[in-house]
């Protein structure tokens, strides 16, 4: 499906701030950007880097007053995830050495924690992808998926305690219960078609049976229509922006995501 995505985002700033944008899906085996913009108001000077996870990053200092960022792209993406039952865990004398860093500990990921929980969870399910689709649908029931909860920047081991989040926190507890079976997760954030209410959405992948599989305990069924934008070890490594200095936050925030029949 071809799907055009946006997101704006307005500050007001009180000195010159510097900021590290990270709003531009790149193309790659599971979508095809087709078009962008990306539009600084006021116009500023941008450099562009890749980080160490791939993600194409844009750093600028945004000068005092109202600032806005919009960007928008159409992206081709699958309309449906794939999913493989019986996929194998992969041992980890066997990862590709790229790999292997999703299997370690992480600021909101604390998976040292959690080899017992999750032992315990998927006792009797075959190692690999069923053992993590296991772990989704355990977080499915039992965490509460609250798009407006109050609880900010929470670990999974608080997740787990708390059992409600929005899709970042539910998305931590997936990555770090796989982590402590030795299946390496990462986070992503991007765009899902269709979701309510509209934001920016947070979901995992699980290594097993040779590559990276999404999962996503926010949602009853697998669901396509999905424009990644960021990957990580957790939320840290995902923030859209990142401003130095005193705290900002938007005094603006407007995410869509249009079906399109094909790109203009």
């Amino acid at each position: 499906m071809w799907l055009r995505t946006s997101c704006n985002l307005k500050f007001t700033i009180g000195s010159a701030t510097p900021f590290i944008l990270m709003l531009r899906p790149r193309s790659g085996a599971q979508q095809w950007v087709a078009r962008e913009t990306y539009t600084l108001t006021p116009s500023v000077p941008v450099v562009e880097f890749t980080d160490a996870y791939g993600n194409l990053c844009q750093r600028l200092i945004a000068p005092p007053g109202e600032f806005s960022i919009r960007t928008s792209a159409d992206v081709m993406t699958a309309d449906a995830i794939d999913v493989a039952p019986g996929a194998p865990f992969v041992d980890v004398q066997n990862l590709p050495d790229a790999v292997l860093t999703y299997l370690l500990p992480s600021r909101y990921c604390e998976s040292e924690q959690f080899f017992e929980m999750a032992s315990g969870m998927v006792a009797g399910v075959a190692p690999g992808y069923d053992q993590v689709a296991c772990i989704s649908d355990w977080i499915r029931r039992e965490v509460r998926f609250n798009s407006a909860s109050i609880h900010d920047h929470m670990a999974a081991s608080d997740v787990n305690q708390r059992r409600e989040g929005v899709c970042r926190d539910l998305a931590h507890l997936g990555i770090a219960l796989c982590r402590g079976l030795c299946i390496p997760a990462r986070m992503v954030v991007g765009y899902l078609h269709g979701l309510a209410p509209m934001d920016l959405h947070a979901w995992f992948e699980a290594y097993v049976g040779g590559r990276w599989y999404t999962f996503d305990a926010t949602q009853d069924a697998p669901r396509g229509g999905r424009v990644a934008v960021a990957y990580g070890h957790d939320a840290a490594n995902v923030a859209i922006f990142s401003q130095f200095g005193p705290a900002l936050a938007p005094t603006e925030m407007q995410v869509t995501v249009e079906l399109l029949e094909a790109p203009e």
